[in-house]
């Protein structure tokens, strides 16, 4: 164990926030609630960014942006979202700042620079770009319109974790306009299923398909779909929701098309994001006490290579061997760093980067360069192999694949493992305190049941999962009959 780091059964939350700091990925701001993604953390954004990118655009999406600001009578425009979102909002009500004529030096409001109409900072971008959708929407042949942007957007929040929940983030949220409810309805789903498949396939983090209840879907949606992910201390993480908005947002804005048959209609849309919240994810559900593990398909350095040399003549010949190594893995796809920095001894560095995470370090001596051989070691299982030089860049990009699946493996046979069945609220309970994760237990279906479960157990709904079976059997709370059993865990 790493002693700088927290234990996970000590502290799991202090050992998170170690991992964050020492790991690289960001550091506390000077701005209460926000932080500072460091270049080693961005650039883990820049690769999930990157190939959820090219998902949404191999599935017909084109980005752009929208403003920051929303002029406040727009966000109020529909009723539920603005409710929703109104005790996270950020307000802009002034646009200048003067002298104070009484403290030298120092700065005010100048209240001449009030502002006619106040702007709230985005918490989300419905409002502004349906108000924007309403002059590019008139006839059925500008739909479906696909857009997403890549953005940050403030919620003021309380109580901050870095990555988690933090007062300002960033993200992606698509939103389109559509023709037909049924085409809407497909649009969230596939997106819902695009989240699930780069959370499976390249954030190696197993996520559950479903709907949420009516008390935990989005602000003015009809329906949310969500991928909900376990982390390893048995607590459910929302990893990406998408909405069907059905035509509420298309109302409240006067979005109308002309259809076929020439007869006007509003439009149906839906919206989907993740965020940042990934990184966190990702942390959460991999790690160990010696730091980050991160899957190969994401981490900034997949592979770093370290000399160890006594002299310049032993550094020289090395240095022919690994630039030659290096050339095959870059041509690839390959990303690998070459650590010949001799500011820093090897021990140092193998701790340094078993702390960020890099899934492979290969360290190689003179020794090692006369026996045509290098040290391997993975940072997943911390096994160590002797592996030779001749065809090296073809096995360690095989090697690559092989974590990237162990550490999937690894995930889902924990998740596995942590969905119990629970039949009394007695028996729910006791699960969740002893071995939390996913509890699957019956519901009478009321808003009502839901808040009481919530507020006896802290546990919510995290969803009723798509292709769920029907099976009679009774609320765990009320006793009133149910046709299907949901899932319930303690939240992020």
């Amino acid at each position: 164990m790493n002693k700088e780091i927290t234990s996970r059964e000590q502290d799991y939350s202090q050992w998170y926030n170690d991992l964050i700091i020492k790991g690289g990925l960001a550091d506390y701001s000077a701005v209460r609630g926000c932080m500072v993604i460091k270049p080693y953390g961005y650039a883990l954004w820049e690769n999930m960014r990157d190939q959820l990118d090219k998902m949404f655009k191999a599935t017909g999406h084109q980005n752009a942006y929208f403003p920051l600001f929303v002029p406040k009578s727009l966000f109020e425009a529909e009723e539920k979202n603005a409710e929703g979102f109104a005790k996270e909002c950020a307000i802009v009500t002034h646009y200048r700042l003067k002298a104070d004529p009484d403290n030298k030096g120092k700065l005010i409001v100048d209240p001449e620079a009030k502002l006619e109409e106040e702007l709230i900072i985005r918490p989300t971008s419905e409002a502004i770009i349906w108000s924007t959708y309403k002059g590019w929407i008139q006839s059925y042949r500008d739909l479906p319109l696909l857009i997403n942007q890549w953005a940050n957007v403030v919620r003021w929040e309380m109580r901050t974790r870095l990555f988690l929940r933090t007062a300002e983030f960033l993200w992606q949220e698509g939103h389109t306009a559509h023709a037909t409810s049924q085409e809407a309805v497909d649009e969230a789903v596939q997106m819902m299923n695009v989240y699930a498949e780069f959370s499976e396939n390249f954030m190696a983090v197993p996520v559950i398909k479903g709907v949420k209840t009516a008390n935990e879907r989005f602000a003015g949606a009809e329906d949310t779909y969500c991928i909900e992910a376990l982390m390893q201390d048995g607590k459910a993480l929302q990893a990406g929701t998408s909405h069907f908005l059905g035509q509420n947002f298309a109302k409240a804005f006067d979005v109308k098309f002309s259809d076929k048959n020439n007869q006007l209609d509003y439009v149906w849309a839906t919206s989907w994001g993740v965020s940042t919240r990934l990184i966190g994810a990702l942390v959460m559900a991999h790690s160990d006490d010696d730091g980050l593990i991160l899957p190969p398909k994401l981490a900034p350095i997949q592979i770093v290579i370290v000399p160890i040399f006594k002299g310049d003549e032993q550094k020289k010949q090395i240095d022919e061997k690994v630039y030659s190594l290096v050339h095959s893995l870059k041509a690839a796809g390959v990303s690998v760093k070459y650590d010949d920095n001799d500011n820093a001894r090897p021990g140092w560095k193998f701790a340094e980067y078993e702390m960020k995470g890099v899934p492979v370090r290969i360290a190689i001596g003179a020794r090692d360069l006369a026996n045509n051989v290098v040290e391997v070691a993975r940072r997943d299982t911390k096994e160590k192999i002797s592996m030779s030089i001749d065809g090296l860049a073809e096995n360690i990009i095989s090697l690559l694949d092989n974590i990237q699946q162990s550490i999937y493996n690894k995930a889902r046979s924990f998740r596995e493992k942590r969905i119990t069945k629970a039949d009394s609220l007695d028996e729910f309970v006791q699960l969740l305190d002893d071995k939390g994760g996913f509890i699957s237990a019956h519901w009478d279906g009321t808003a009502d049941t839901e808040e009481k479960i919530k507020d006896l157990t802290k546990a919510t709904i995290r969803c009723i999962p798509l292709n769920n079976p029907l099976e009679e059997g009774v609320c765990i709370l009320t006793g009133k009959p149910s046709t299907q059993r949901v899932l319930f865990a303690r939240a992020y």
